[in-house]
């Protein structure tokens, strides 16, 4: 059975040769790197946790085995996941580019369709991984269970209370999460505060001068104009807008202490479409991806989630 085509333009006039789709999320958490990628897992991978006491001791002239180590493990399982359309060729034949489609019976698709269903699946895919990796529920159909659900479950994890986060209160509030970070973590090079859009949207606009502690005029009395898309940071700590995070969601961790992992990265990118004339002698054509996706975090005593 083809899965449904709705075409609803009227053959008249000049194709404009272009098809546009709806604006879709981007997949910026694996595209701009903001989180450790473990590929090459064809079931599962063991993450080993390595946990210690006080291991300096004063010294003595005996050796002294009295230290504790203790290690402990957490299983990354990518979940098995996959695309599946079927269309028919015969509903393109009153087209706009049903000439694109050849004069013979045994047509195939329109090429500049084609190539734009396969940039349009692949965008798909991409927006509903971004949306899994932090808000899945492993529970819920054609979902993997994302690091929020994770670390709600975690009670190692460090948790802070959220608000609705304004421009007038988005500083008190990251700040919050700020001050939930462990010292021994506050200066380390990969550490990220991820925030959802809403937070990072109340956050620029509170230093355009929108929140009585920065002043009126802003970064650089720049106002509304000072930020031009660069990079965002928080008492020096790195901010990563995470598209996937729910309103008034934060999370701060190490980049390496948290893990997307696949089996092959060059599954999230083929799209294969099949001519099925050559196969069963139909008029349909398949579009299908397979892939792998899953995440999974280290040390929760050493992430803060706001939620």
């Amino acid at each position: 059975m083809a899965t449904t085509n709705s075409i609803t333009t009227t053959y008249a006039g000049e194709f404009a040769g272009q098809y546009i789709s709806a604006a879709l999320l981007s997949g910026s958490t694996l595209d701009n790197g903001l989180i450790t990628v473990k590929p090459n897992i064809k079931f599962k991978e063991v993450l080993k946790k390595v946990a210690s006491d006080d291991i300096v001791k004063d010294a003595t002239c005996d050796f002294d085995p009295t230290s504790t180590l203790t290690l402990t493990e957490r299983v990354l399982q990518p979940d098995f996941q996959q695309v599946n359309l079927q269309l028919c060729k015969a509903d393109f034949h009153n087209d706009w580019e049903a000439v694109q489609m050849g004069y013979s019976a045994f047509d195939s698709l329109p090429p500049s369709f084609a190539d734009f269903l396969i940039g349009h699946v692949a965008s798909k895919v991409a927006q509903r991984t971004e949306q899994s990796i932090w808000n899945g529920a492993a529970a819920t159909a054609d979902q993997f269970g994302g690091f929020k659900e994770l670390l709600l479950a975690d009670a190692d994890v460090t948790d802070v209370a959220a608000s609705t986060v304004t421009s007038g209160n988005v500083i008190a509030q990251i700040g919050s999460v700020v001050d939930a970070i462990g010292s021994s973590l506050y200066t380390s090079e990969d550490m990220y505060i991820y925030v959802s859009q809403n937070v990072a949207r109340a956050y620029v606009r509170a230093l355009g001068g929108f929140a009585t502690n920065v002043g009126a005029a802003g970064i650089n009395a720049d106002g509304t104009q000072w930020y031009t898309g660069g990079t965002l940071s928080f008492d020096g700590i790195k901010i990563a807008v995470a598209n996937g995070l729910a309103d008034n969601t934060m999370v701060a961790a190490e980049k390496s202490n948290l893990y997307f992992g696949t089996g092959l990265l060059a599954d999230h990118n083929e799209v294969k479409v099949i001519d099925m004339a050559d196969i069963d002698g139909s008029q349909n054509v398949r579009v299908v991806m397979r892939f792998t996706a899953g995440v999974q975090y280290g040390i929760g005593s050493d992430i803060v989630l706001y939620s």
